[in-house]
């Protein structure tokens, strides 16, 4: 084992600490207008908050709030996480948001609820529910 060198320095030969940066790193960027995303199914609610732009700012869904099973596809669920995401929204500064739902869940209606009741309000409600022009096709006859 070799042996330790301890070695002093003078305050001149120790290199000077670059300036603290200002205080604005912890405060975040002040939005007011975004959109809304809700995805529901049968399964989960997912809920995606981003800007005008399309840049995301929160996201959150019935899963990462705790619920597990058939109870993230309650409107109960999606009505909490509609509710963590409007207390995220407030932190940005969002007095207005556009929704865009998508998906035939019971979730719908209860994240777009649980998001109104925090007091952002809501411009414009949106269906994207992809639905198919032609569906499925009937089986072809067995041939024997």
């Amino acid at each position: 084992m070799a042996k330790k060198q301890i070695t002093t320095t003078t305050e001149e030969a120790a290199p000077k600490a670059a300036p603290a940066p200002a205080a604005t790193t912890s405060l975040k960027k002040r939005v007011d207008t975004g959109v809304l995303f809700v995805q529901s199914t049968y399964n989960n609610t997912l809920v995606l908050l981003t800007d005008a732009s399309g840049n995301a700012i929160a996201q959150s869904s019935a899963g990462a709030l705790g619920f597990k099973g058939a109870k993230k596809g309650t409107p109960f669920a999606a009505a909490k996480v509609g509710e963590t995401l409007a207390a995220k929204a407030q932190v940005v500064g969002m007095k207005e948001v556009k929704v865009v739902v998508k998906g035939v869940g019971s979730g719908r209606e209860g994240a777009i609820r649980g998001f109104i009741s925090k007091g952002i309000s809501i411009s414009t409600i949106e269906d994207q529910t992809p639905v198919p022009f032609n569906g499925p096709q009937p089986r072809k006859p067995r041939r024997v």
